[in-house]
C-alpha cells in the first residue's frame, strides 16, 4: 500500500515497514535493480556477440605456433559451441526475465547482476587480451549457467507449481 503525504513523495512512516521485502531490499532499490539488471545482462549479451565476430584470434591464442588446419577447426568449433550454448541460456533467462517470473525478485536480479557483470569483465579481457579457450568456460560456468539455472527454477516454479512470482 502506497501512502503519499503532502505534496513531497516521502511515505508515510507508518506505512514503511509494508515497502520493504523480507530480504530488506527498499521498494525503490528494487526498482533500480530492473533496469540495472536489464543493461548487466545486455553488456554480457554483447560481449558474447562481439566473441563471435571476432573469435579467430581468440582461437589462434588457444593453438600452439605451429598448428594445424584441423586444430584450429576443431577449437573454433568448441568455442561456436560454448558461445551457441551461451546464447540458449541467455534465452532462458530473458525469457524469465521478459515475462515477469524474476522481473521483480530481488535475489535473482542480484545473482545475475553479480554474475552477467563479472561476466562483461571477464570476456572483454578475454577479447582484447586474448586469452585461453578454457577460460571461457570458466566464465560461462560460473556467469552464464548460474543464472540460468536459477531462472529455470522459478520458471519451473511458476508456469510448473503454480507458485506466484516473488
Amino acid at each position: 500500500m502506497w501512502c503519499v503525504v503532502g505534496q513531497t513523495n516521502r511515505y508515510s512512516p507508518l506505512l514503511q515497514s509494508n515497502l520493504n521485502d523480507p530480504f530488506g531490499f527498499d521498494m525503490s532499490v528494487i526498482n533500480s535493480l530492473v533496469p540495472a539488471r536489464f543493461l548487466v545482462i545486455t553488456a554480457h549479451l554483447v560481449m558474447v556477440i562481439t566473441i563471435f565476430w571476432s573469435r579467430g584470434n581468440n582461437v589462434k591464442s588457444c593453438l600452439p605456433l605451429d598448428f594445424t588446419e584441423e586444430q584450429y577447426t576443431t577449437e573454433d568449433n568448441r568455442l561456436i559451441i560454448a558461445l551457441s550454448v551461451t546464447l540458449c541460456l541467455f534465452a532462458i533467462e530473458l525469457f524469465g526475465f521478459f515475462s515477469g517470473v524474476s522481473m521483480f525478485n530481488s535475489n535473482q536480479g542480484v545473482l545475475s547482476m553479480a554474475c552477467h557483470c563479472s561476466a562483461s569483465v571477464s570476456l572483454s579481457f578475454f577479447v582484447f587480451q586474448q586469452w585461453e579457450c578454457w577460460v571461457y568456460w570458466i566464465v560461462f560456468a560460473f556467469c552464464s549457467v548460474i543464472p540460468a539455472l536459477c531462472e529455470l527454477v522459478l520458471i519451473i516454479a511458476v508456469f510448473g507449481l503454480k507458485k506466484k512470482p516473488m
